[in-house]
């Protein structure tokens, strides 16, 4: 965090409590209920969530002031600011229960915390909020989190959590979803929301939070697994991260190609072709190919496509036709395109995926791509080689 705040990135930071709270029960000998995977907090439960919360805060004060020992960072000024930035209001009685000093958050002050981040502070709340009474209320760090994002329009949600990731059909980690798929997820979990120990289930709880704040304008939401050394910054400065990712929904929309859609397929390729980026390729071709292919669409308009041509009876895929139209090539058009194609190649059982170009070289190898020879290619696509072309091949596991 301390290593992020000195690159300039606006950080605020919502800490948990549930084992301080658990811990400091057991040592008074009481328990307290929980519904749904929500504590009822009775008045002996909230001595215990405000004694642990002051604790692990000043304890995340303490380590952020120390800075980065043995490392450039040792002794650098961190500032953090704490407060009563979250007005909460009492959760209530539900389905005969009463929450007693649960609450959820009922408003941020986001004009306050945004004051403190521009005075280069690292903003340190706590799942706690006031009532404009005086009283407190226990809330979620969740929900904490992810309203102040929602607030704050921040770029980034990130939900840390112990070995908790989302899985695809046969035990994949799923690394990004859109928020139409997250909301397809979301629903195909609904009839089991809860685990035997009657919480939450973990994916449905991570689900429901990335929905409402990529839905409300925050860019992306992350679910990290914290037990990982180092797994923020891998996640953030690992072209494929560590974790799962949801993003909003843009006025780009990535979609399997129809024969509507060869026209402009052909319009975008074209110059591409003209260059030498691009092997010609003659509509009937396309037409023939063309469940094969993937359209980034922006208002009607194709702006980018690419191909992934399974070879039979191989665990094994070739991408081709990679194309971004000129006006949208500084957007990370391709990214999201590579990024879909690979998931889909992943879905369709690929699990090595090989390219052959004579202009993008790099961009493919910066992208987890690595030199192969021909004599890798699978048989078929090895004898439709083009020797006068010369491409490079390029080999990436899936």
């Amino acid at each position: 965090m301390a290593l992020l705040h000195s690159l300039g990135v606006k950080l605020v930071i919502v800490h948990g409590i549930r084992p301080q709270i658990e811990e400091r029960l057991q040592l008074r000998n009481r328990e307290t209920q929980f519904v749904d995977g929500i504590r009822v907090t009775d008045a002996d439960a909230l001595d215990a969530v405000v004694d642990a919360s002051g604790a692990v805060r000043t304890q995340v004060e303490a380590l952020l002031s120390m800075g980065l020992a043995n490392s450039p960072m040792h002794g650098a000024s961190v500032r953090v600011a704490s407060g009563n930035f979250v007005t909460a209001r009492p959760l209530g009685i539900r389905d005969g229960v009463d929450f007693a000093f649960t609450g959820e958050v009922r408003r941020v002050d986001a004009q306050a915390i945004g004051r403190h981040l521009a005075d280069s502070s690292i903003v340190l709340v706590s799942p706690l909020g006031y009532s404009p009474s005086g009283e407190v209320f226990n809330m979620r760090a969740d929900d904490v989190a992810t309203e102040i994002a929602v607030e704050l329009k921040a770029q980034k949600l990130l939900l840390l959590r112990a070995n908790q990731m989302l899985e695809a059909p046969g035990g994949a980690l799923t690394r990004q979803l859109t928020l139409s798929d997250a909301r397809r997820a979301l629903a195909e979990l609904g009839a089991m929301p809860r685990t035997e120990g009657g919480e939450i289930d973990p994916a449905r709880e991570f689900l429901t939070h990335a929905v409402r704040a990529c839905h409300n304008g925050v860019a992306r939401t992350h679910l990290l697994d914290y037990r990982l050394d180092g797994v923020v910054l891998q996640e953030l400065f690992t072209r494929d991260g560590i974790g799962t990712m949801v993003t909003a929904e843009a006025y780009d929309t990535t979609r399997r190609a129809t024969v509507e859609d060869i026209g402009g397929i052909l319009e975008l390729i074209a110059p591409l072709e003209g260059q030498g980026a691009l092997v010609r390729r003659p509509r009937d071709k396309i037409e023939t190919a063309i469940q094969d292919f993937l359209v980034l669409e922006r208002d009607g308009a194709i702006i980018a496509c690419a191909a992934i041509h399974p070879v039979p009876g191989e665990s094994v895929a070739e991408l081709a036709c990679l194309a971004v139209d000129d006006a949208y090539r500084k957007g990370g058009r391709g990214d999201i395109l590579l990024g879909a194609a690979e998931q889909e190649a992943r879905a369709g059982g690929v699990e090595r995926l090989f390219v052959l170009t004579t202009q993008a070289t790099h961009w493919f190898k910066e992208r987890g791509f690595a030199d192969a020879s021909i004599d890798d290619l699978p048989v078929e696509r090895r004898e439709l080689y083009n020797y006068e072309r010369g491409s490079k091949v390029l080999v990436k596991p899936l």
